[in-house]
């Protein structure tokens, strides 16, 4: 299904401690905005959480509710909640709950907008790309990471080989160079994979070194932001593209391309 219209608001549900998401969202769909004719604008709402553990992300997820009512009262077209992990951690499959309800919170408020969640666009994203085995890299300690790893595996994918880099604070989550992601990347093994995850957090910066990887490993190479770019996207009913945003966005899995050429 395609649009006519191009303007659209993007609403995000961000952690408080978040800087990379308003960063690198707004960056691909500038970049977007270069070969297409669709504008954005951007409109967050916070939820206060400094430490990436399992208790602060709970406490966190339970304000969402509130962030989607909030940015329902601007009318946002489409609607991405923002942490990965506070979904994961949640339990298995928990991405469909909570889409679900926050859109429900949205429509209350006569405000009704598609909801993503970075999670469930991850999950999604390796299924269209029908990618079975993945190397993958996240900024938690040990035992979050593991739990991303088994969300990941129960939704049908094998995780062959991951880095743990056990950054606690979110705000220095946000200050790891991505310039180091690709010799990370080059101690993993990576032969036997179908794609690398490169940042399995949308607070990771990853986006510079997207094509490095790619070029370095000759795999696909997607993030939890590109995931949920591709996600927004396809939820307006535009064609998910972005120039250097990697294998996923380059066209070749555009719902919209795939529509038209029926």
């Amino acid at each position: 299904m395609t649009t006519t219209k191009t303007q659209f608001r993007i609403g995000q549900i961000v952690p408080s401690s978040n800087t990379t998401m308003e960063t690198e969202i707004p960056a691909m769909l500038r970049l977007r905005e270069q070969v297409r004719p669709e504008r954005f604008t951007f409109h967050s709402a916070r939820m206060r959480m400094k430490h990436v553990n399992k208790e602060e992300l709970a406490a966190m997820d339970a304000e969402s509710d509130r962030c989607a009512l909030e940015l329902s009262d601007a009318r946002v077209d489409v609607l991405g909640y923002a942490c990965l992990v506070a979904i994961m951690a949640m339990g298995r499959g928990y991405h469909r709950q909570s889409q679900s309800r926050l859109g429900e919170v949205t429509a209350s408020n006569a405000g009704a907008a598609q909801v993503v969640t970075s999670a469930g666009a991850l999950v999604d994203a390796l299924k269209v790309m029908g990618v079975k085995r993945i190397a993958l890299v996240a900024p938690y300690m040990k035992p979050l990471t593991k739990l991303v790893i088994d969300y990941i595996e129960h939704e049908g994918f094998e995780v062959a080989d991951w880095r743990a880099l056990e950054i606690a604070d979110n705000l220095e989550v946000g200050r790891h160079d991505p310039a180091k992601l690709p010799a990370i990347v080059a101690g993993m093994k990576t032969d036997d994979v179908d794609a690398i995850v490169l940042s399995a957090c949308v607070q990771m910066p990853s986006l510079p070194a997207i094509a490095r990887v790619e070029a370095a490993t000759g795999k696909p190479v997607i993030t939890a932001a590109v995931a949920t770019t591709y996600a927004m996207l396809g939820a307006l009913g535009l064609e998910q593209v972005v120039p250097g945003a990697g294998a996923l966005l380059s066209g070749a899995y555009s719902h919209h391309t795939r529509e038209a050429a029926k």
